[in-house]
């Protein structure tokens, strides 16, 4: 959810963080009870007091169906677009945030979507690709508004894993489409906040993974395993590119591939239903 304000019209804890971050300041500094920054406020009013714990009422940001075009292995970038590519320019950016409301450091997000016409490529790897969040939690994709095609409303597909935990797989919708009211998918908790920025649109969104978090910083990922790393007991091992029809062990237990993919830290078959199935 992306709300600035309670219904009570006090700014929440997560857009005082928020707004923090964007400012330069340590999310540590913010979390120990300063008042909210003075853009966050009307004129007047008084800076809101920040509670020990989160209370912006956020659940998790809710999964959506994956649909038929995912494809893995997408290239790591933060821009899908280039010099020649039509449509209208898109920035999405945002935060991604644990159930504390903490910011979440080296989190994988995995993009794709249709171009301008409406169609995916599935040959290739056009409006396909996947970053990881900076130390701020924060994201920035460049891309285009994606084309309409039947059945669906405007949509950015997404998967997001933070280090060690399971995959969320989502998508992000465009505010005042009206093709959303006949769109079945369609979720208006997942609606980005959009505005025109000189021929182009700015959107932005902040994710909330299901990831415990105790008050205090985000701790620092562990380093994730090489590649010739085997877990106890098992072949299954990071790093390793697998294809549909592959056979694993894993913790005593025999796993069959589901879909090609190169294994990565937290994609262990227990935790990845979608790219594994227990033999």
């Amino acid at each position: 959810m992306d709300e600035e304000t309670t219904t009570t019209g006090h700014v929440t804890r997560k857009a005082v963080l928020r707004a923090a971050l964007a400012a330069g300041m340590a999310a540590p500094a913010v979390l120990m009870g300063v008042p909210a920054l003075a853009r966050t406020l009307t004129a007047g009013e008084a800076a809101p007091e920040l509670t020990p714990e989160c209370d912006d009422g956020d659940d998790p940001t809710p999964p959506q169906t994956e649909g038929p075009y995912f494809k893995p292995n997408s290239p790591l970038r933060t821009s899908l677009v280039d010099a020649g590519t039509a449509g209208v320019r898109l920035t999405v950016s945002g935060y991604v945030f644990g159930l504390a409301c903490r910011p979440i450091s080296g989190v994988l997000l995995d993009f794709w979507q249709a171009d301008t016409n409406g169609a995916y490529d599935n040959a290739g790897y056009r409006f396909r690709g996947h970053q990881f969040t900076d130390a701020n939690g924060a994201f920035r994709l460049t891309t285009i508004v994606p084309g309409l095609y039947p059945g669906r409303t405007r949509h950015i597909h997404v998967k997001l894993q933070a280090p060690g935990r399971p995959v969320l797989t989502t998508q992000l919708y465009f505010p005042n489409e009206p093709r959303n009211n006949t769109d079945t998918i369609f979720d208006p908790r997942l609606l980005m906040t959009v505005r025109d920025a000189g021929g182009a649109r700015e959107a932005a969104f902040d994710f909330v993974l299901n990831v415990p978090q105790n008050p205090g910083p985000s701790p620092t990922p562990t380093p994730t395993a090489t590649a010739t790393t085997q877990p106890p007991g098992g072949t299954w091992a990071v790093g390793t590119a697998y294809k549909a029809g592959d056979a694993v062990t894993y913790g005593g237990l025999g796993y069959v591939c589901l879909q090609a993919h190169t294994a990565q830290a937290g994609w262990e078959p227990p935790n990845v239903p979608a790219l594994w199935r227990l033999r």
